[in-house]
């Protein structure tokens, strides 16, 4: 439990039916994340569809003073390859209980949860209410509370290479690099999106 915002499932807001789709979408239009466009796009043209198609759920967390979005983020189970000659012995006996091995390469796959869009709310100052470590840590701590219901150990995100980011991820939260995936929108060039995991 955290004192210190109000974490909301939107599935709250989609049970009430249009009313409370066209609330969420009127909140999420004042949402912006210059920093990373792509953030700001899932969470105001996405995450209501994905949501009710289950591909993902998105939470958004409120300040309690105020009850305005200063983050929010998006969570989903999805396949992951691991190559598992980057982590410890004790990360792979880990990494076993919850994987097959392919034997052809040692990859374990497995089932993870994943911590598919996280981000600032940079509408009005509103960022400076939350600190990344604290957005960071309420997704953990939701992929924690589905954890003890569900099993499963190992979550994992997907970020720029940019140093900034990855020592946030790395050094600062205990992430560890296992692959990395390209992505191409239409008319971009593809970018290398880095991969990172963390044993819960």
């Amino acid at each position: 439990m955290n004192d210190e915002f109000l974490i909301l499932n939107i599935r709250e807001y989609l049970k009430q039916g249009q009313d409370g789709e066209d609330l969420l979408r009127q909140s999420f239009s004042a949402f912006s994340c210059r920093k990373n466009i792509d953030v700001e796009k899932f969470l105001q043209e996405q995450s209501v569809d994905f949501t009710k198609k289950n591909q993902s759920v998105t939470y958004i967390v409120l300040s309690p003073e105020e009850g305005r979005i200063v983050g929010y983020f998006t969570l989903t189970i999805k396949p992951i390859s691991v190559n598992g000659e980057k982590f410890s012995n004790t990360v792979k006996r880990k990494l076993s209980r919850v994987s097959e091995q392919d034997m052809d390469n040692g990859n374990y796959q497995l089932s993870a949860y994943l911590i598919a869009q996280l981000g600032k709310n940079f509408h009005d100052g509103l960022n400076e209410k939350i600190t990344g470590q604290q957005l960071l840590g309420l997704a953990v701590e939701k992929i924690k509370e589905q954890q003890y219901m569900a099993g499963g150990m190992v979550v994992f995100l997907e970020t720029q290479n940019e140093e900034k980011l990855l020592y946030f991820y790395e050094r600062q939260n205990g992430f560890k690099r296992f692959d990395t995936r390209e992505v191409k929108h239409s008319a971009e060039e593809p970018r290398c999106l880095i991969q990172l995991l963390k044993v819960l």
